[in-house]
């Protein structure tokens, strides 16, 4: 058993969750997130509206899941990514889990 995580803006939310029932995953946790990419401290500050939110709309899933899901998972994500027409892939991590109750 892995841990799979995926993060992708709002915007691909649906598609996501057809490409873990296409992938047979069944059983997975979601969350509201906000993305950031690296901006310099100066772009930060520099701001005419600095209470402006600078974070992209994001949700962030993960799932206890088998590594046959994983692999079926990451080759249909690899295929929306190239696909894909905005600068917005999915991004997916698995981490190993050395224990579990």
């Amino acid at each position: 058993m892995k841990l799979l995580i995926v993060t992708v803006v709002d915007q691909f939310q649906k598609e996501i969750l057809q490409l873990f029932k296409k992938a047979n995953i069944e059983s997975y946790s979601g969350s509201d997130i906000e993305g950031y990419k690296n901006a310099s401290s100066f772009m930060m500050n520099s701001s005419w509206f600095p209470s402006e939110k600078g974070g992209a709309d994001s949700s962030m899933f993960f799932s206890f899941t088998e590594e046959e899901q994983i692999d079926a998972f990451f080759t249909l994500a690899i295929e929306f990514n190239n696909n894909m027409e905005t600068n917005n892939p999915i991004h997916a991590v698995v981490v190993p889990i050395e224990r579990s109750m």
